[in-house]
């Protein structure tokens, strides 16, 4: 199959998901499974994707709370069988309980003892794996980036509205101690009004995303490439692409996907934005020239405001390398009065308005105070750093609200509306176009024109 023939095939596809019409393997019926848990009913969950943030984090997560919240790991779904057996040693050890092991999602749908799942697949399959979870009547905690292309989070969200099912998306800032206390402090008024944001996530890792051995020992047969590819062009069998899924494109959107879609969705969380008004952005592959096809290195620059007022907003300056770790990982936040900065912890009048730059303008001095922000939550920068404080609490919330049915820190507008800025990202790096947002179509433009892939 030609490119060409490839491009028109991915597109048919996503047309046909965003329907919800079924295609092939990633296809479910509704189902009429949604059983009534009881405040003392335990909560049984499946394991969609056996992947590295799946053991180094989101089971260990659970297993914190599970004793006193009454959860309990029953099966596992992961279309490679070292993966499957990997998952039931690793919960065995972990929990103490056998579970289950389930080849593909259909067969975890069919059992009657998973009533909610917690999804860690590929990036470009989150979305319609989560689509698939409510339809089955499952209830969700699902990674981030919730969609790398529109099609998929339309698919995803209307699915999640339609049912009703309790969604908690993985952008655990929403469940940290100091970014709540950051959120407070902004919709207080005390802060001002955000003139500009500033978001680095710089490291100095070739190997990041990179898994070598694992790549030289998967067989095709011990898995389902076409599968695994649900909606994207079909091609010949990879094991880069399935196992280091995050360094190609349309796999994977790579950093705007695993980094930028933590720190965005900050910025969407504080201010009631939906998403950017605009992004114009560059970047590409200046040191790790190893196959890879998405950037080691990229800039961005978003125009944030309200829709219907361009005099007001401001920009956010993303820019992220593998090249280089100077800088680490920061988010500050800047108003006319100083500065809230998410790497410190702290307020401070840091470029604030001084009495000698507001005299003569009939202007008076505007300083905030130099203070603590809170409690400090160790950022999480690494896919196997355990369960941090906030994955902890993230987890925590999801599955308070899967009883409650209350809506979860993150919930699927989270998801939808960093997709949406993460998509726009894409599209400006990849066409090199001015990318906007047509509101009515929910479809991202670059240069004028839908960006499909």
């Amino acid at each position: 199959m030609n490119n060409e023939q490839s491009r028109r095939e991915f597109l048919k596809k996503s047309a046909l998901t965003t329907a919800g019409l079924s295609i092939g393997a990633m296809a479910f019926s509704p189902k009429s499974y949604s059983r009534i848990i009881g405040a003392n009913d335990r909560v049984n969950v499946g394991i969609v994707g056996f992947s590295d943030r799946c053991r180094g984090a989101l089971v260990p997560a659970m297993q914190i709370h599970a004793k006193e919240m009454n959860f309990q790991f029953t099966a596992v779904s992961d279309i490679w069988n070292r993966r499957r057996d990997e998952c039931l040693a690793f919960v065995k050890d972990k929990a103490g309980v056998d579970i289950a092991a389930c080849r593909n999602n259909e067969e975890l749908y069919d059992r009657k003892d998973v009533d909610a799942v917690i999804i860690s697949t590929a990036d470009f399959q989150h979305a319609l794996h989560c689509k698939e979870a409510v339809e089955a009547g499952r209830d969700v905690y699902v990674e981030k980036p919730f969609a790398e292309t529109m099609a998929d989070n339309r698919a995803a969200k209307e699915a999640v509205l339609r049912t009703g099912k309790i969604v908690q998306v993985g952008s655990q800032r929403r469940s940290g101690i100091n970014y709540h206390q950051a959120h407070d402090f902004i919709k207080a008024g005390k802060f001002g009004d955000i003139v500009a944001v500033e978001m680095t996530w710089n490291v100095n890792q070739p190997g990041r995303w990179r898994r070598p051995d694992l790549v030289s020992q998967i067989r095709k047969e011990d898995t389902d490439w076409d599968r695994y590819q649900m909606n994207r062009p079909k091609t010949e069998w990879d094991p880069r692409k399935y196992l280091e899924f995050r360094l190609f494109w349309p796999y994977s959107s790579g950093i705007p996907g695993q980094w930028m879609a933590h720190q965005i969705d900050t910025v969407h969380w504080f201010t009631d934005l939906p998403h950017p008004r605009s992004v114009a952005a560059n970047g590409g592959i200046y040191l790790w020239k190893d196959g890879r096809e998405n950037f080691d290195t990229m800039t961005a620059v978003f125009d944030y405001g309200p829709l219907n007022d361009p005099n007001k907003g401001f920009q956010v300056i993303y820019s992220s390398r593998f090249t280089n770790s100077a800088g680490g990982t920061k988010e500050i936040y800047f108003s006319n009065a100083g500065e809230l900065n998410l790497d410190t912890n702290r307020i401070s009048p840091n470029g604030g308005l001084r009495e000698n730059q507001a005299r003569g303008m009939g202007m008076k001095e505007n300083l905030l105070p130099e203070m603590a922000l809170g409690e400090a939550v160790k950022v999480e920068t690494g896919a196997n750093t355990g369960a941090d404080d906030m994955t902890s609490a993230h987890m925590r919330n999801w599955m308070e609200c899967v009883r409650t049915r209350k809506k979860p820190n993150a919930d699927v507008m989270a998801g939808y509306n960093h997709s949406i800025a993460n998509i726009m990202t894409t599209a400006a790096l990849r066409t090199g176009q001015f990318v906007t947002f047509d509101e009515e179509k929910q479809e991202v433009l670059a240069g004028g024109k839908v960006f499909q892939y």
